[in-house]
């Protein structure tokens, strides 16, 4: 992709010729110089320089619909070379939330690296909505969602689920129904005859909670909706980490994803939710190209044949 391709798409991806200027590793006097040079060929300006962030023009918005078509042609002509090669030689950038990247992918990236050392993977972590704006633009290969209005703006696969629990230290909370760690990687809470934890006991409990926006917040208040439940919120944060480890400190009860629960946890007991919303089927989501690298159709292949459950 030209130069002046990549300033335009570093200003409107940053919102500030500041932000682009450390995006792209120059000045700022200069890349704004070469902006107007760019827009004096044009005859128009490409950026709303009154609003912040800065906005395309109308004649900007044209000019990024015509850069984003280069960028996914030129996509497409390298994967069709890279798969001359058979897997040998290529690239292959994902794009995950944090809970992707720490709890699904490391296993598989391990495995897809040893059966193809030659391809090249690049890792970005981001929050949903800005790798589905990366995905928009074609500067990632694939990401993970379960939200519609994601899946439904770009091409999908199905790749994985899974199922929330209520992560309680015992200290708080310890009954019968209560699941450990090696209960739930043994998979006893899909037991349809698996008892869930009395929807009068969730009533009694404070509550760690993810930011308004994230997925498993929204499912969340959908329980307790659902439920009739008025939650007792004590704390909202943004990483599932944190709330996980907050939870087993005995600071209040978390929503957990059983993806997540690794052999040896002792300080936690989960419980399973007899109610809707606590089952979550994510998707490979795939930018808007005519062509599917065999590098992605491997990664995917790789990932759909590990997550069965």
């Amino acid at each position: 992709m030209q130069l002046e391709y990549e300033y335009i798409l570093a200003v409107y991806r940053g919102g500030s010729f500041t932000k682009a200027a450390e995006m792209m590793h120059v000045t700022q006097p200069a890349l704004s110089m070469a902006i107007k040079k760019i827009e004096k060929s044009v005859g128009m300006t490409l950026f709303d320089r009154s609003t912040r962030p800065l906005e395309l023009t109308d004649a900007g918005r044209a000019y990024m619909e015509g850069i984003l078509e280069i960028i996914i042609l030129e996509h497409e002509i390298n994967d069709k070379i890279h798969d001359l090669q058979d897997l040998k030689t290529g690239n292959l950038h994902i794009g995950g939330s944090h809970f992707i990247n720490t709890c699904v992918l490391p296993d598989v990236m391990s495995e897809y690296s040893r059966k193809y050392p030659g391809i090249k993977i690049t890792l970005t972590e981001e929050s949903s909505a800005s790798l589905a704006e990366m995905l928009n633009e074609n500067l990632i290969d694939i990401t993970f969602s379960c939200r519609d209005d994601i899946i439904d703006r770009f091409g999908y696969r199905s790749a994985f689920k899974d199922h929330i629990l209520l992560a309680v230290s015992p200290e708080t909370l310890n009954l019968d129904c209560a699941l450990s760690a090696e209960d739930i990687i043994a998979g006893k809470h899909l037991d349809m005859f698996c008892p869930g934890i009395p929807f009068e006991e969730m009533g009694m409990l404070d509550y760690i909670l993810l930011s308004p926006g994230n997925n498993l917040h929204d499912r969340a208040m959908m329980i307790f909706d659902d439920l009739g439940i008025e939650p007792r919120v004590k704390i909202e944060i943004s990483q599932l980490s944190t709330s996980y480890h907050l939870a087993r400190s005995g600071f209040g009860a978390a929503f957990v994803s059983d993806r997540m629960i690794t052999a040896g946890e002792d300080r936690l007991k989960f419980y399973k939710i007899d109610a809707p919303y606590t089952e979550r089927e994510f998707f490979s989501v795939l930018p808007k190209r005519d062509y599917v690298s065999k590098a992605v159709r491997a990664f995917i292949d790789l990932l759909s044949g590990k997550y069965k459950r």
